[in-house]
């Protein structure tokens, strides 16, 4: 069963400003291209070809470059936030007539090179509700925020700290559409509120991710992947994709 995807890229990306003041974040250029044309292609490969946009600033955008993603061989489907950001929970609720009964969930600026379709299948094992891909991370990329141990999410917890919290939240997660019951509609509702009400009931089940993840949401972020695709295309040689040009 492969399940589709909601990206969540309706943010204002502040952090990546003055770049992102006329450009949304999926449109950022990285080693010579669009972000999203990237990571794309990254779900593509991975058979991941339902794909539904949650997005809001200058979302327009991206459906005039990206239509609806016939050309890329994938399906794409947009869900925009309206007059007003609902958070990256509440585009979530938003967009669920069109994700359906289970899905993943990835960041407008994740780049994150796993095997989804593994991820997917533990997660339709689990039973549970909700899936987090975790990391340990050490404080090494950002500040650890996940207490992870024996294969179980202990604690998830962006504002309390802990000292057993050695994992990071990955950035890929999955969910039926039941984890949002209880939320309230067409309202800010954050993911991370979901996601710690989920953990506190022991019905967010956790996966471990042994490689690195990679984002564009900072400048240091952005600089970093663009050397990585770069020093990657640099050794493919020239590209056959037609989508590539």
């Amino acid at each position: 069963m492969t399940l589709p995807v909601a990206i969540l890229a309706g943010g204002l990306a502040t952090r990546l400003r003055p770049i992102t003041e006329r450009v949304p974040k999926l449109l950022v250029e990285v080693a010579g291209e669009p972000f999203f044309s990237h990571q794309l292609r990254l779900l593509r490969s991975a058979g991941l070809t339902r794909l539904v946009l949650c997005v809001g600033y200058l979302g327009e955008r991206i459906v005039e470059l990206y239509g609806d993603g016939a050309k890329w061989g994938v399906h794409i489907d947009y869900a925009f936030d309206g007059p007003r950001l609902l958070g990256t929970g509440g585009a979530l609720i938003a967009a669920l007539p069109r994700l359906g009964d289970a899905f993943y969930v990835l960041y407008g600026d994740s780049y994150l090179p796993v095997d989804y379709q593994a991820v997917g299948d533990f997660f339709l094992r689990s039973g549970h509700p909700g899936l987090m891909t975790v990391y340990e991370n050490h404080g090494r990329y950002d500040t650890s925020n996940v207490w992870f141990e024996h294969g179980e999410i202990r604690v998830y917890d962006k504002k309390q700290r802990l000292p057993q919290m050695h994992h990071i939240d990955y950035g890929l997660g999955v969910f039926r559409a039941m984890a949002f019951d209880g939320f309230p509609r067409d309202s800010v509702v954050d993911l991370a509120a979901v996601q710690t009400a989920l953990c506190q009931r022991r019905q967010l089940a956790g996966y471990e991710i042994r490689q690195r993840f990679y984002e564009i949401g900072s400048h240091e972020g952005l600089a970093e992947l663009d050397a990585l695709l770069r020093r990657e295309k640099a050794a493919e040689g020239p590209a056959t994709d037609p989508t590539t040009t």
